[in-house]
Formats: structure tokens, sequence, C-alpha cells
């Protein structure tokens, strides 16, 4: 593994990312809504990100896109035997990319209509005028990736260990982590009307939440985090692992927080990140109440 720099491959990722959005924004057309948004996220597989199966038509069709991160080519496949596929290089803008991606689904039959403009980002342009945002970085998007996939191995491990309600490990597009959170099963304090529908729907029960993320423009570099909402008093007072590990507040809220280059550095990195991992939960459910030993798992003998 390698240290994951923010400033180096800044504009592959923002590139990268607006690719994702894309490709959220269709998966959420066609999904039928989920609890807490797991109908928009994408997902780790062995060469990328991909959608996983979405209804296609009535028939039982569906319809997957993958961004392979390992040939850097978009796929769209079909269970009608239908494939199309172009290559992500350098050079390829987002509005390209949109319009390359739209062809390819109006070729095999699924043409989705999206909210084509992306979500919390630096500009407001539709996809289709963002023609200036085409810094894909093959290599630079393979290291990250090559990150990627071993923290989505190390996120399952952890959710294994839990037996209350756990979402699948999965990719938020809109702030491009990759996340994991646990579920107490008790509901949370209701949120004002007022408030977005997306922070009513994801905060509408207690959690426990862990991700990793490549960096942002107040975080130079990957890191991991965790944090429990509704947020309990004296959260900062527990211990947090391994050492380099600490609380950090977050738009008010503490969380706890690791950066990527500490996991890579320590001598067993998957140990040091199923630590943090672990303690940030202990933390957060020794002061929110929840009962630990009861929402331990433990394997049966086979």
């Amino acid at each position: 593994m390698q240290p994951l720099p923010l400033p180096p491959w800044e504009p592959a990722k923002r590139t990268l990312h607006h690719f994702l959005q894309v490709v959220g924004k269709v998966r959420k057309a066609r999904m039928p809504a989920r609890n807490h948004w797991w109908n928009l996220t994408l997902y780790v597989d062995p060469r990328g990100l991909t959608t996983r199966g979405m209804p296609l038509d009535d028939d039982g069709g569906q319809l997957e896109i993958r961004l392979d991160l390992v040939d850097h080519r978009l796929e769209v496949i079909t269970s009608y035997d239908a494939s199309e596929s172009f290559r992500l290089e350098e050079g390829l803008s987002v509005a390209d990319f949109y319009h390359r991606l739209n062809a390819l689904l109006d070729r095999v039959g699924a043409a989705t209509p999206i909210l084509a403009r992306p979500f919390d980002l630096d500009t407001t342009h539709p996809f289709a005028e963002l023609t200036d945002v085409a810094n894909y970085d093959p290599a630079a998007v393979a290291t990250f990736f090559h990150a990627l996939r071993w923290v989505d191995g190390v996120l399952k491990e952890f959710a294994a260990d839990f037996y209350g309600k756990t979402c699948p490990v999965q990719l938020y597009w809109h702030h491009f982590d990759l996340v994991v959170t646990r579920f107490s099963g008790r509901s949370a304090p209701p949120m004002p009307p007022t408030a977005p529908a997306l922070e009513r729907d994801a905060y509408s029960h207690e959690v426990i939440s862990f991700g990793f993320w490549p960096g942002d423009e107040n975080v130079r570099e990957a890191a991991f985090y965790s944090y429990t909402y509704p947020a309990p008093e004296g959260l900062t007072d527990e211990p947090l692992r391994p050492a380099a590990a600490r609380w950090i507040d977050s738009n008010g809220s503490p969380q706890a927080f690791l950066p990527w280059a500490d996991v890579v550095e320590a001598d067993h990195p998957r140990e040091a990140l199923l630590d943090f991992l672990q303690s940030a939960y202990i933390a957060g459910a020794r002061r929110a109440g929840w009962d630990i030993d009861q929402l331990k798992y433990t394997s049966f003998e086979v």
C-alpha cells in the first residue's frame, strides 16, 4: 500500500468524483427507494466500482454499470447479452463521459433520465457543460483503487462482528466515501421538517458510522473516520486506538479520525485499522448506552 496525499492527484480525483456522480444518479433513478439512501450507493468489486444489477424492465431484465479501474473502461451490460463500453482516459471530460454513457444506455435499451448536475460539488453547471473537468489519470486512479479495495475487505471483516442492523459496505458518491454503518435499533430524535430530506432519512435512527475518504479541501490526505449520531455526552473522553487516532471537531460534532498514512506505516496495517474501528465503536456504543454484549455476533460451529 502507498501513501495517498491528496494534492498530487486532486484533479484526477475531482474528475473521477464527477464520473461517479453521473453513474450514481442512474442507479438512484432505477432502484426502488430504500432506507438511509441505500438505493443510490455504489460497490467495490474486484475490478472497480459497480452499480450491481438494477431493474431494466418488467420481465426481470437487469442492467449493470461498472467503472473498471483496472483496465480503465466504463462498461454497460444487460441480462440480454448486450455489452457496451468506452475508455476512461486522460482528457476525457465530464461532459464527454455523460454523453457517451447516455449513448451506451440508449443502445442497450436502458435510457435513464436523471437530474444531470453535480450534487454538493464545487460547480453548479450541468454535467453536459463540464468540458473543463477532464483530468482522469489512470495511474493515480489505480493507486487509489488498490487502497479502496483493501479498505473494502477490512470494513467487511469488521462489519461481520455485529448482530444488529448493518448497512452493506458501500460508496456514497455524493461525498466520495466508502462507509459501513451500525444501528442500535432505536429511533433518533426527529429532525425539524426544514432539515434536508437526505439528512432526515440518513439520521432517522441511532447510528455509529465508519468511513474512508480520499480527502477534501480541508483534509489534504486520505483518512478514516467514525461518528456516533446523536453524539452522546463525554464521547471524546473515550480512548481511541492506535496511538495516531484522535478526536476532531466535524461541523460541531466529535469525530474519530485516523490518517491513512498512519495505517500504511503501521507494522500491521490491517490490525491497526481494525483497532481504530473497534475502539471508535466501543466509545460510541458505551456512551450512547447500546447493549454491546447483546449486539456482538459470535459464529456457530458448523
